[in-house]
């Protein structure tokens, strides 16, 4: 697992997006960071997990084409 800093202005779509490459795992990221699920819009510095998943966890049609497995 790895972690992220926020950046005042976050949300948890612009984190997933720019760790993951793609939304679609947002609900993972919230998962792994039950205590900050009541913010919508992040302020500098908070320090969240970051959890590995699967390639499968991971909508392959989100993803850029050099990420796509075959």
């Amino acid at each position: 697992m790895s972690s992220y800093t926020t950046k005042q202005g976050d949300m948890w779509d612009i984190i997933a997006q720019s760790q993951y490459g793609t939304i679609s795992v947002v609900d993972k990221l919230m998962m792994a960071n039950t205590q900050h699920i009541g913010t919508y819009i992040f302020p500098a510095g908070i320090v969240l997990d970051i959890p590995e998943l699967d390639t499968d966890e991971i909508e392959e049609s989100n993803l850029p084409p050099w990420k796509v497995v075959t």
